[in-house]
């Protein structure tokens, strides 16, 4: 299992370079929205992509109040099962009215099923009433990674080198999201097992193509579950934008029979790639007969899109 050990502490400006830095306008729309999270776009060190995750209202045990939870995500497309990448990093929050960030120092062993670090946590109290970290109810988050380094059979060496920030901005929409539902039913199922990725026909939302992309057996992250992901269809080049969408989706696979069917969330995520579940749902329990996700040759998934804002993105 992964580890992570934390601290708390003083970030001043002039020597904390952040490689992430993320501002998210519109705090208290994030909160109305109800997400239980929230995930920037992705950036790149040292030939590693990662993402920062905001809680927003996290709940820890034995706490009254919520707090905001930021936790630092590794991308496993450039993880190799047999690597663990040791991370130094630090998670911040930036003091507008001081100019320097405050947070914590971390270390965590990032592997192919531990990709997710421990929290470091705010209070949610705190920050509303805050007139330095969230000012115009926009508040700023940062992320810098210090030190990696590989345990792998290759015993590969990782220098952080020196980097640009990339900066990120989320808007969050108070009102006028834009919704859509797509139902993908095949009935032919047991012919589509024996492929390695099926994709459902695309629909719109938005005025953007969508699809959903499912791996019968299980991507390159699984042996033993179904995959399944909703994706921008990017088949056709789109003009050039300054912004990317930002959605909520679910992802659902009914049960015929009995009617408990299988629905997962994500929280608010930057439609710029994929996003789903590489585990979506176990093989076994896909084909059990008890259950009702694969009646005959018929199987159902349904897909529920909402657009609630918008991100952009820079470097400096």
């Amino acid at each position: 299992m992964g580890n992570c050990r934390s601290t708390s502490r003083v970030l001043p400006s002039k020597t904390y370079v952040p490689d992430l830095e993320w501002k998210i306008h519109d705090f208290s729309s994030l909160l109305e929205t109800g997400a239980k999270t929230a995930t920037s776009g992705r950036f790149h060190c040292s030939d590693y992509e990662w993402y920062l995750n905001v809680s927003p209202m996290h709940e820890k045990p034995g706490a009254g109040t919520p707090y905001v939870a930021l936790w630092l995500m590794l991308s496993r497309e450039k993880l190799k099962r047999d690597h663990t990448v040791h991370a130094v990093f630090e998670l911040s929050i930036y003091n507008q009215s001081k100019g320097m960030y405050c947070g914590c120092q971390a270390n965590y062993n990032f592997d192919f099923k531990n990709n997710y670090s421990k929290e470091c946590l705010i209070p949610l109290k705190e920050l509303l009433k805050s007139s330095a970290f969230l000012v115009d109810d926009s508040c700023v988050f940062g992320v810098e990674i210090l030190k990696i380094d590989v345990s792998s059979p290759e015993k590969k060496a990782v220098v952080v080198h020196q980097k640009t920030t990339t900066v990120q901005n989320l808007f969050v929409q108070n009102k006028g999201f834009i919704e859509g539902t797509y139902i993908w039913s095949m009935d032919n199922f047991p012919e589509l097992e024996s492929k390695h990725f099926v994709r459902s026909p695309t629909f719109e939302v938005g005025g953007h193509k969508w699809y959903t992309g499912m791996y019968p057996r299980g991507d390159k992250f699984t042996t033993d579950s179904l995959s399944l992901y909703l994706y921008l269809d990017a088949s056709k080049k789109l003009p050039a934008l300054e912004s990317k969408k930002v959605a909520v989706m679910t992802l659902s696979i009914l049960d015929q029979k009995n009617g408990k069917h299988l629905t997962r969330t994500a929280g608010l995520w930057v439609c710029a790639n994929g996003w789903g579940w590489a585990d979506f749902l176990g093989l076994e329990k896909l084909k059990d007969p008890s259950g009702g996700y694969v009646v005959g040759s018929n199987c159902v998934i349904k897909a529920d899109l909402t657009l609630v804002g918008s991100s952009t993105e820079g470097q400096i």
